[in-house]
């Protein structure tokens, strides 16, 4: 009888990213509260909720009557102040002249030029009292601190705000781009960190930011790369996890606040790693291993380290050369001393994988 087909993948080591999933929660970058400032009726809502407002963009509109009329009083006697003002300097600068005649008492020369100084102390005043009520005048229009969407007016027309209290009238949150904060565990940044520091990993391509892929609540990646910012400089004594924050592009704000993410973050770089299909790998409390068929057709048991999964397939750091021929299907056609053929292996129903691209290359 011919000897058994069996299906192969042919080793071919590589640089393979090492990522981890991690549970994440969105957040917006900037989040920010629209107060009313000045006290009174609200009567106008001048934006639609839910839209996109620009910083300094009018959002409501105060009864501004009392403060118009403060404003103009205190602009009022800012105009009588300047006119004492004047009067005052012309009065000190006529007796100057007189005194050094002594034409006038040096009393009365004093005491013009005291007035004028009062003259422009009280004028100094009046002066911050228009700022003041300008600024009060201001506050009658409620404008957007930041840039970004809007959500749903807390308060409608004709309420009372800001009496006693600076009235919360709606919420600004910038979106793009967002914030993702996840946590990892202590010992697996340890480990990682050790890993490096001997030589075995290196650094993700990319410097010091590493690579952050979301993975969304339906299963599907999304399409923009985000990277991560920081991470906690101290462990949370409760649950032993170091937190983590990225940063991720969201132009078109299909990333909302608060929605439950999968993180995928590469951190490091194993050289000359092998990627194998699950199915390849036999895992057991005495280790873990593969069948590697011989040249000569032969198949033998071949110990091998097992760093972790990635993209459904696992991370082979030792045991393995290039050009091993690492059996993938056809288990169930071994026989004791009997050869067996090797063939490329492909997956049932989908095209080749990156780990068996390799094999069809090395038989053609």
């Amino acid at each position: 009888m011919p000897p058994a087909e069996v299906g192969v993948v042919v080793v071919a080591p590589t640089d393979v990213g090492l990522t981890t999933e991690l549970p994440g929660r969105l957040e917006a970058s900037r989040v920010a509260q629209v107060r009313a400032r000045a006290a009174g009726i609200l009567q106008k809502r001048l934006f639609r909720e839910g839209s996109d407002v620009r910083a300094g963009q009018a959002l409501f509109q105060i009864d501004a009557a009392p403060y118009a009329a403060a404003y103009e009083s205190a602009r009022a006697a800012m105009a009588k102040g300047e006119a004492n003002l004047a009067q005052a300097e012309s009065l000190a600068l006529r007796y100057k002249p007189l005194v050094e005649a002594n034409a006038i008492s040096k009393q009365d020369y004093a005491n013009a030029v005291t007035a004028q100084k009062q003259a422009q102390a009280d004028l100094a005043m009046s002066r911050a009292a228009v700022q003041t009520a300008k600024i009060n005048l201001d506050y009658a229009s409620v404008v957007a601190p930041i840039s970004g969407r809007i959500g749903r007016a807390l308060v409608t027309e004709g309420a009372l705000v800001g009496q006693g209290e600076a009235t919360q009238l709606a919420v600004i949150q910038q979106i793009d781009p967002m914030y993702v904060n996840f946590t990892q565990s202590a010992a697996e940044v340890l480990s990682l960190r050790r890993a490096m520091e001997s030589g075995q990993f290196k650094k993700a391509t990319g410097g010091e930011a590493a690579s952050v892929r979301l993975v969304l609540e339906d299963g599907t990646e999304y399409k923009k790369p985000g990277k991560l910012l920081f991470s906690d400089l101290s462990v949370d004594p409760t649950s032993g996890q170091i937190t983590l924050r990225a940063e991720v592009p969201n132009p078109s704000g299909a990333l909302l606040p608060g929605l439950y993410v999968r993180v995928r973050l590469e951190q490091a770089t194993a050289g000359n790693a092998i990627l194998l299909p699950q199915q390849a790998v036999t895992r057991s409390g005495q280790g873990d291993s593969v069948m590697v068929v011989e040249p000569d057709g032969s198949v033998k048991p071949r110990p091998v380290k097992v760093s972790g999964a990635q993209a459904g397939q696992w991370v082979v750091l030792d045991g393995l050369k290039a050009g091993d021929q690492v059996m993938v299907d056809g288990f169930q056609k071994l026989r004791p001393n009997t050869p067996v053929k090797a063939v490329p292996w492909q997956p049932s129903g989908s095209k080749a994988t990156p780990a068996a691209a390799p094999a069809s290359a090395a038989k053609s």
